[in-house]
């Protein structure tokens, strides 16, 4: 590894901002995070449920399948996250 302050960034910048695993990183558009490929498909899915939640409810039709699945992404997200504090994934 590189010393200095300029090395540490670099180290840093190549890990996921969600789960912190040294992975290929993709950007996504309107973000200026980058993740990995299982943190940016569900950071692009939890953005698509949000959006067809907030259609539902306008519509009023009934939402709540959509928000249980929301929910669910969050889990896995979090979990994900936590795991990336630990050191455990």
């Amino acid at each position: 590894m590189i010393s200095g302050p300029k090395g540490c960034e670099d180290g840093l910048s190549s890990r996921c901002s969600v789960c912190g695993r040294a992975e290929e990183l993709f950007e996504l558009p309107g973000r200026a995070e980058k993740c990995c490929l299982g943190c940016s498909a569900d950071l692009a899915t939890a953005a698509l449920l949000a959006d067809e939640i907030d259609a539902a409810t306008f519509s009023g039709q009934n939402a709540s399948g959509l928000i249980s699945e929301f929910e669910q992404l969050g889990l896995r997200l979090l979990a994900r996250s936590q795991s990336a504090e630990t050191g455990s994934f």
